[in-house]
């Protein structure tokens, strides 16, 4: 049981007749035996409570990788959500541009307007003071 054998068990027993004495020796063996129980209940219940925990864990890991692939759906959701807004987005300014050049279409066309011909007149030289200079000078003479 407790890696003894039963040469052992017997000493620990003959030694606990010959320390307690006959009298006390029942009472001693169900005070052992009920702190024996208690040491196996407790160590029970600690074992308990540790797969409890491991099993807890288990469960938070598991909810960890389910939070995870959610979010990672969610985050694909949001762009196809986004993509759908951008195509209908198109879509409105596919109808707008379609609506204006039906509108367009429906209106008589203008008549062509004519080029204005534009013309320079020509300015005319004016004489140059140099002539005149020489005018003055003859003059003088």
């Amino acid at each position: 049981m407790f890696g003894m054998g039963f040469a052992e068990i017997l000493i620990i027993g003959i030694i606990a007749i010959l320390f307690l004495g006959p009298d006390k020796l029942p009472q001693t063996m169900v005070e052992i035996a009920k702190f024996f129980r208690s040491v196996k209940r407790t160590v029970a219940s600690a074992k308990n409570s540790i797969e409890e925990e491991l099993h807890i864990s288990e469960l938070k890991e598991e909810a960890m990788s389910y939070k995870k692939e959610l979010t990672s759906a969610g985050g694909e959701l949001n762009r196809l959500t986004t993509l759908d807004k951008i195509s209908d987005g198109f879509d409105d300014l596919k109808e707008s541009v379609k609506v204006d050049i039906e509108e367009d279409a429906d209106k008589p066309a203008k008549e062509p307007v004519q080029p204005e011909v534009v013309t320079f007149e020509k300015k005319q030289k004016k004489p140059s003071e140099k002539p005149k200079e020489n005018d003055a000078k003859k003059e003088e003479s």
